[in-house]
C-alpha cells in the first residue's frame, strides 16, 4: 500500500503563500487519485482538491475560489498543493490521501484509503 508524507506547512501572514508536498513511497503516485483535505480544530476533515491518475484536477470551489492549485511531479513521485492569498480561515492541518482510481473523485473521507500524517498551516491576520 502506498505511503504518504506531507510537508511544507508553517506559519504565514494573511495574503501569503505556501506550497505543500505529498511524497509517496511504496507505489507510483500517478496510478492513484490523490486528494488534499484539511481539518480545523473542532471541525470535520473536509475536501480541498484532488488530482486523478490521468492528471485531471478537482477543487472545492467554495473554499478554494481559485487560490489553491494542485499539481503532480511524476519524476519525484510527489503531489503539490500551492496555497496563495491565504486567509486566517485557511488555518488547519492539511492531509493528503490516496485511492485507487475511479471515474468520479469522491469528497467524503471514508472513500480514501491511505492517509499521511498531516502538515499544519497557520495563517495570522
Amino acid at each position: 500500500q502506498v505511503r504518504l508524507v506531507e510537508s511544507g506547512g508553517g506559519l504565514v501572514q494573511a495574503g501569503g503563500s505556501l506550497r505543500l508536498s505529498c511524497a509517496a513511497s511504496g507505489g507510483t503516485i500517478s496510478t492513484y487519485d490523490i486528494g488534499w483535505f484539511r481539518q480545523a480544530p473542532g471541525k470535520e476533515r473536509q475536501f480541498v482538491a484532488a488530482i486523478n491518475w490521468i492528471g485531471r484536477n478537482t477543487y472545492d470551489v467554495d473554499s478554494v475560489k481559485g487560490r489553491f492549485t494542485i499539481s503532480r511531479d511524476n519524476a519525484k513521485n510527489t503531489v503539490y498543493l500551492q496555497l496563495n492569498s491565504l486567509k486566517p480561515e485557511d488555518t488547519a492541518a492539511y492531509y493528503c490521501a490516496a485511492r485507487r482510481p475511479t471515474t468520479i473523485i469522491p469528497t467524503q473521507t471514508t472513500n480514501w484509503g491511505s492517509w499521511g500524517q498531516g502538515t499544519q498551516v497557520t495563517v495570522s491576520s
